[in-house]
């Protein structure tokens, strides 16, 4: 069972992170532009958001370096404590982006307690985007599989299975586990017939809950 975490492990890593940025990063401003229009106006307030993003953009991304070196292994303790300060400084959605690397930083480096107080700060947080809250919930349930209540962590990844949430495919093969782990076989097969057959999923995703699938079907 350890295998399947490790695989299931594998298709979460922080490259969502990357894709969320290079999708959104030039709306995470958004906060600040009724306050700006007010008071500068619309070419002031155009200024003012090019610079602000620029000098945003350069304190996360000189946090993002200690955290990924070009040669060997980042410091965590260097790289943590960048993040940590990057996200004083940063609007909220950046700041969000920093807590999750350095999160999943410490996670990489056998830090679970940390890491997952640090995606349940970002998932009960209101002022964070609901995609990034979600992913939270997902990554603190996904370190908590091996040691966690997984009638508990089931209930807290519910919410992740409906219909159009953007990591259905990801919560619902965690469900599936989750539920093997509570001895219900029968919802578990259920959970990844369900995946298999979702067009939407990833190939790799629907092909590996196939196999589960089959793993936990009740004897013929």
């Amino acid at each position: 069972m350890s295998d399947i975490f490790r695989e299931v492990d594998e298709d979460l890593r922080r490259d969502q992170l990357v894709s969320f940025w290079k999708r959104y990063g030039a709306t995470v401003v958004g906060g600040a532009v009724l306050i700006v229009v007010a008071t500068a106006g619309y070419v002031g307030w155009k200024e003012w958001r090019a610079s602000e993003m620029e000098k945003r953009t350069a304190v996360l991304s000189a946090a993002l370096a200690k955290a990924r070196p070009e040669e060997g292994a980042p410091d965590v303790k260097v790289a943590g404590d960048a993040l940590a300060a990057a996200a004083s400084q940063l609007g909220q959605s950046q700041a969000v982006i920093a807590r999750l690397y350095e999160a999943g930083l410490r996670a990489r480096n056998g830090q679970r307690d940390e890491a997952v107080a640090l995606y349940d700060q970002i998932a009960g947080s209101g002022e964070s985007d609901a995609l990034l809250r979600d992913m939270a919930t997902l990554l603190s349930v996904q370190l908590q599989m091996d040691a966690g209540d997984p009638a508990k962590l089931g209930q807290r990844i519910a919410p992740l299975l409906t219909a159009g949430n953007p990591w259905r495919a990801s919560a619902t093969e965690l469900a599936g586990l989750l539920a093997a782990k509570t001895g219900d076989n029968a919802r578990a097969e259920q959970l990844f017939k369900q995946l298999a057959e979702d067009a939407q999923a990833p190939q790799g995703v629907r092909s590996r809950a196939t196999e589960l699938a089959a793993l936990f079907a009740a004897p013929k």
